[in-house]
């Protein structure tokens, strides 16, 4: 009788470590890398050819996911948009009555995102890596660089990055890029606008955190 209740203490001891294993496991996941707005996400991904993951991933590094962010340079929503990348997107796609305020609509800032992206993509000759510092730390910035032989010895590749930001800005979409395209790749590439079951609890996860941290 002993040994089964010593055993029984020993399975629920077990099971119980699992559990928070796996709770802490999501705790991370929601918290340093959130998810949402798949739909818009995968359209315009899809309209500007670009790699929806990483999409998802310059969302995250940009905003966490936040469509309200604004930067110390005034760059707003989920994709951080220049107030001036912001007018000249919205002349050039012809989006109706165009302010900045609707940069802070999820629709419209990752479409003037990824057509920004794709813009750069071009500019660059499909060379992720300048492309991302582009994003980062402005196209004429990179450009400049490119010109001069301390950065760049072929007029190509940069074999520096002077600005520390940028040159951890890479790094962390890298990071990042291995997280969505892995843990939620079933979940981006769904062809239906429904959550499952696992992002909504992702989801409830993380707004309980947020209110723990606004409370504490």
């Amino acid at each position: 009788m002993f040994k089964i209740r010593k055993l029984i203490k020993k399975t629920i001891i077990f099971f119980t470590i699992i559990i928070l294993i796996i709770v802490g496991g999501l705790v991370v996941l929601t918290t340093k890398y959130p998810i949402g707005y798949k739909s818009a996400i995968v359209k315009y991904s899809n309209e500007y050819n670009l790699d929806p993951y990483l999409v998802a991933s310059i969302i995250n590094v940009e905003s966490k996911y936040d469509k309200n962010a604004i930067s110390s340079k005034e760059a707003k929503g989920l994709m951080q948009i220049a107030p001036q990348t912001g007018q000249w997107a919205g002349e050039v796609l012809g989006i109706e009555n165009y302010n900045a305020e609707m940069l802070f609509d999820p629709e419209v800032n990752i479409r003037i995102g990824t057509w920004y992206l794709n813009n750069l993509f071009t500019e660059f000759n499909g060379d992720l890596d300048l492309v991302l510092a582009a994003y980062n730390a402005g196209s004429g910035n990179v450009s400049k660089w490119l010109d001069n032989e301390e950065y760049c010895r072929d007029g190509v590749t940069l074999s520096v990055i002077p600005f520390k930001e940028t040159k951890d800005y890479l790094v962390k979409i890298q990071d990042n890029y291995k997280v969505y395209s892995s843990v939620y790749k079933e979940y981006i590439m769904n062809p239906t606008d429904k959550d499952s079951l696992y992002i909504n609890l992702l989801h409830n996860i993380r707004r309980v955190l947020k209110e723990l941290m606004r409370n504490i």
